[in-house]
């Protein structure tokens, strides 16, 4: 029991020896890798955080050893930079890979099915609304839920031709 608190002087030592080692090489890796490594999370991006740390804990806690730990950070960086350099390339690997974002809102009717879908409520809708600095529902066009999980709100206007939403499908309606 006692070793579950307390070993030994030197084991706290090789901790915080790999534990230095080993944010110093995750931080050059994530430098080296762009970007992308730190933007907002998809699903994918998820994937590849939760093994970093994974990774980045084995090391930190001596169960391999800092080159092996090294070398498996720099394998998951690099293949998550293969991976968006190859879906950049095809729109069939783009969809395998990424979500599409679903539209939840538009032109004053909440999308019932898509918010089910989405595991979203008109709640959450009208928080987006309000975070987006609008008092009403009126001047939305369309709320949409991002590949990241984000609620992106598109404002009404009275010009322009909503390119933004020229990705997303819109059920049983016509473009203006």
């Amino acid at each position: 029991m006692k070793e579950l608190i307390f070993k030994d002087w030197q084991s706290i030592g090789n901790v915080a020896f790999c534990t230095v080692i080993g944010y110093f090489v995750l931080f050059l890796f994530i430098r080296i890798s762009g970007k992308r490594t730190l933007a907002k999370l998809t699903a994918f991006d998820f994937v590849v955080t939760i093994t970093l740390g994974s990774t980045l804990s084995s090391m930190i806690l001596g169960k391999v050893t800092l080159i092996e730990g090294a070398v498996s950070l720099a394998i998951i960086i690099l293949l998550q930079y293969l991976l968006a350099f190859s879906a950049k390339r095809s729109h069939f690997l783009e969809k395998a890979i990424n979500a599409s974002p679903t539209l939840v809102y538009y032109r004053g009717n909440y999308l019932k099915h898509a918010m089910e879908k989405e595991v979203l409520t008109k709640e959450e809708v009208l928080a987006a609304v309000r975070e987006a600095g609008l008092g009403d529902v009126e001047d939305v066009e369309a709320v949409v839920m991002e590949i990241n999980g984000e609620l992106a709100v598109v404002k009404k206007s009275f010009a322009g031709s909503y390119s933004s939403l020229e990705d997303i499908e819109i059920p049983n309606q016509k473009r203006k």
